[in-house]
């Protein structure tokens, strides 16, 4: 039933369970305001739906051009046999005459020594180079000592502009990351059906590439359930999304900024849509920017197109 326009509604979730407005209070409500001379209906607020109706096995489908349906990773250590200044070394030149800047890394002036006092790096603290892409210049004993403190991976960072040199990857723990077409559309994309992603992570011990290694790390909410439009931008965004799986990126070990829980398995930086037919919680459809946003997200982690053809290589 319709309400006419301009009649303030009182949301009540279902007159018998809990609710946003306590279902005796929004009758009283009623009545003060009826009493009041202004009109008032009790309407029951949106429903949180965070997973689409039963799917059949007969019904997934496999996603066209995207072999497999599943992906795991195990434990990958860092490539050994390069020293940090041998991997550094690829990405930067050595300035012989320093700009007059601070070094935004130790902060001290770039034509001073560096003003890191961590272990020392095996490189002369007044050595400064430049990263050949993005320009930004930094001492080098800065640079090793930051790349020691990172991933280790082969891969660097600009602390200034996140320019990323080399494949960048992650601390993710080994797990399942499963992909399939259900035949169910989301809101705002009732023209194609649905990419679900269910992705799985155990319990575990970190290793000595997380925050505190040999100590065990919880694993909370898994299976999580994530959806895309089965569209041709969906399928651009999950083609990214197994390369992040592959990089070790979606996930980390950390402390949830829900919970406050430290060592336990968080999201890292990517995010996804887990509520399927509702938006309530602000992790759901319709949302028009959504897509774009991920891919915004995923090209700050070092993967794009591009990254595509280099993993076909």
């Amino acid at each position: 039933m319709e309400t006419q326009a301009g009649v303030p509604t009182v949301p009540v979730k279902n007159l018998t369970g809990s609710s946003p407005v306590n279902p005796a209070l929004a009758g009283i409500t009623g009545i003060l305001m009826s009493a009041a001379g202004l009109p008032v209906c009790l309407t029951r607020p949106p429903k949180l739906v965070l997973h689409p109706p039963p799917v059949s096995k007969s019904e997934i489908q496999s996603i066209p051009g995207i072999s497999h349906t599943c992906r795991k990773t195990t434990k990958k250590q860092a490539k050994k046999g390069k020293t940090p200044e041998e991997v550094l070394k690829k990405y930067l030149q050595k300035v012989r005459h320093p700009p007059d800047e601070d070094c935004t890394i130790c902060m001290e002036r770039l034509s001073a020594p560096s003003g890191y006092k961590g272990p020392q790096p095996a490189v002369k603290p007044d050595l400064v180079g430049k990263l050949v892409k993005c320009g930004h210049v930094f001492h080098l004993h800065c640079l090793v000592a930051m790349y020691n403190n990172g991933n280790k991976d082969g891969s660097l960072q600009c602390p200034t502009c996140k320019t990323i040199y080399g494949v960048k990857t992650g601390t993710q723990p080994p797990g399942k990351m499963e992909y399939h077409i259900i035949p169910h559309a989301l809101p705002g994309h009732s023209d194609c059906k649905t990419i679900r992603i269910i992705y799985n992570i155990p319990p575990g011990v970190q290793g000595p590439e997380h925050p505190n290694p040999g100590k065990s790390f919880t694993a909370r909410g898994f299976p999580r359930h994530c959806y895309l439009p089965d569209s041709e931008k969906g399928r651009k965004v999950l083609k990214l999304l197994l390369v992040a799986w592959d990089r070790r990126l979606i996930f980390a070990i950390g402390t949830s900024s829900t919970t406050g829980e430290s060592d336990t398995v968080i999201w890292n930086e990517i995010h996804h849509k887990t509520e399927f037919g509702s938006n309530l919680t602000g992790h759901g459809y319709p949302d028009i920017n959504y897509l774009d946003n991920v891919l915004a997200e995923l090209a700050a982690q070092g993967i794009t197109e591009e990254s595509l053809v280099q993993e076909k290589d």
